[in-house]
């Protein structure tokens, strides 16, 4: 081996320029591989940033209008959905499949305390929905059954609405620590701590602070949770309600899914006197289905930054395949003493192979290493940026960085497009009678 080694430096040392620029351009091929997937990997990121979090086994239901006539109404009707639904969802008729169920009754309301105020939404709601929707609480609880029991006012605030009513709202670039006031305004340094156990003014009423979640700046982060009897029974609801939420088991696949979908679709349409085909009549959100979609679209954009990765790569194998054959036509003469004293053809293919596996190898970790520092750059500069959406700051990247599993995979690219580059010149090698090499010049 040590013999192998020392004859591949060799003829790396004679022909040092041109080595180096067939290695550039397999360096640029697999560092533009590795900054592709680390870009790619950080808008797939952001984009699935806050429904991570989300259990899966879920689906959230709500009215809509129907598109349709039936059994004598026109289409176009609107469907509200009431607690009858909700009794009719926990009933034997899906007891196969669902497990719990809770419902939840929003309206648009002014939050305020003292001079600071934010318009966002109040949602009544159970404390099952901490789990259905994995809401992080950062001081105090979420709400309990004996806040539904006792119909209290007590709210959960999001994590910045509190810094806003503590006049401490921050906008730094996307980056956020929970908890924290991560900036000091007029001297005055702010925890959302604080805000536990105050009384905000919603409407007519106070409401007691016992809980700080932490902020989803992906989805709404103006909604402030109450008890539902609250919220029912102070803003007049009655048995209307905005949406039914409920968690499944023994759906694994997506065409158990939406054939469930089906049967639960039409079960509610006919309750509401609506056609039992009608996908517009009421809205379902199968959390579980959706992330099948996110990552079958994740698989898709990997796919294609690989494609497009390794035909840039491609440009660099063709080049040290080119060198290898101008190498194996230099030492034609070498080669034709080796076999006529006795080398085998496979000792020949060896050293080309090697030589080739070597040159790809070294010049492919030195662009994956500068590809991996150039995900750590982009991670460090356009990572921690955001662009504001309808006042909401959202991140353009989320750790745009390859893990090791990405590096081990291009490892072995690398060692089989080396070999690949060195094949056809080593069988050329392998293949030359030594009367013919010894005439050679």
């Amino acid at each position: 081996m040590r013999d192998v080694l020392t004859e591949i430096w060799e003829s790396i040392r004679r022909n040092k320029l041109r080595t180096c620029l067939t290695g550039f351009a397999v360096s640029w091929g697999i560092f533009m591989l590795i900054v592709l997937l680390g870009a790619g990997n950080g808008l797939m990121n952001a984009f699935m940033r806050g429904g991570e979090d989300i259990a899966t086994n879920t689906m959230q239901v709500g009215g809509g209008r129907t598109s349709k006539p039936y059994d004598g109404l026109k289409e176009g009707r609107r469907i509200w959905l009431d607690e009858r639904d909700v009794q009719l969802t926990g009933s034997e008729v899906f007891a196969d499949h669902i497990d719990q169920v809770i419902s939840s009754v929003s309206t648009s309301a002014t939050v305020s305390y003292g001079r600071k105020h934010f318009s966002g939404s109040i949602e009544g709601n159970f404390p099952a929905r901490q789990e259905m929707d994995k809401i992080e609480i950062l001081y105090g609880r979420f709400l309990n059954d004996k806040d539904i029991k006792d119909s209290r006012k007590v709210v959960v605030l999001p994590e910045d609405r509190a810094e806003t009513l503590l006049g401490n709202e921050v906008r730094d670039s996307g980056a956020r620590f929970p908890g924290v006031a991560p900036s000091v305004r007029s001297g005055k340094q702010v925890n959302v701590q604080d805000m536990l156990g105050k009384y905000v003014r919603i409407g007519d009423f106070s409401y007691r602070v016992v809980g700080i979640a932490k902020a989803n700046q992906e989805s709404n982060s103006n909604t402030v949770y109450a008890p539902y009897t609250t919220i029912r029974t102070i803003y007049g609801k009655g048995q209307e309600i905005d949406d039914i939420t409920f968690t499944f088991h023994g759906l694994d696949s997506e065409a158990e899914n939406e054939a469930f979908e089906e049967q639960f679709r039409a079960t509610m349409n006919v309750r509401h006197r609506a056609a039992p085909d009608d996908r517009r009549a009421l809205w379902i959100w199968n959390r579980f289905t959706q992330n099948l979609q996110m990552n079958r679209g994740r698989n898709l954009l990997s796919t294609a930054l690989w494609v497009i990765g390794l035909l840039t790569l491609l440009g660099g194998i063709v080049g040290v395949s080119n060198i290898m054959l101008i190498t194996v036509k230099e030492r034609t003469h070498e080669f034709g003493i080796r076999k006529a004293i006795g080398a085998s053809p496979w000792g020949i293919m060896k050293l080309i192979l090697a030589e080739s596996v070597t040159i790809t190898a070294f010049f492919g970790y030195v662009g994956m290493l500068l590809g991996m520092l150039a995900c750590m750059v982009l991670d460090k500069t356009v990572g921690q940026s955001s662009v504001s959406i309808m006042d909401e700051q959202i991140a353009m990247f989320v750790n745009p960085t390859v893990g090791l599993d990405v590096a081990l995979e291009a490892t072995l690219v690398l060692i089989i497009a080396g070999s690949l580059a060195g094949l056809f010149p080593a069988r050329k090698a392998s293949r030359v009678r030594p009367i013919e090499a010894l005439r050679a010049e």
